[in-house]
């Protein structure tokens, strides 16, 4: 599985970590950035490349890990054909991972 992440400035430590993970259990991984973190970035010029990526079906999967989590779901979801959720616990991944087109 094809899975594209990136990340807000304040979460850079957690998608490092969640990368090496990701590989470890074999997943193909599209880094969408940060290449070096910068408070200045404006964080919907990393999740909309992601989301169409997803949109095109070049990705099965992608996920955009926000300070609240919030910001990158209404990114997200301005992109047709992306259904983007707060996912905050493993309940609500289960749950979020059920959607369909």
């Amino acid at each position: 599985m094809r899975i594209g992440i990136t990340a807000d400035h304040g979460v850079g430590a957690l998608k490092e970590q969640l990368l090496v993970a990701l590989r470890t259990e074999g997943y193909g991984i599209v880094d969408f950035g940060h290449a070096s973190l910068d408070p200045a970035d404006d964080y919907p010029d990393f999740m909309i490349p992601l989301a169409r990526a997803v949109a095109a079906g070049s990705l099965e999967r992608g996920i955009a890990i926000c300070t609240s989590g919030l910001g990158a779901s209404i990114a997200a979801n301005k992109v047709a054909g992306v259904r983007a959720a707060l996912i905050y616990d493993e309940f609500s991944a289960h749950q979020g991972g059920r959607a369909t087109t």
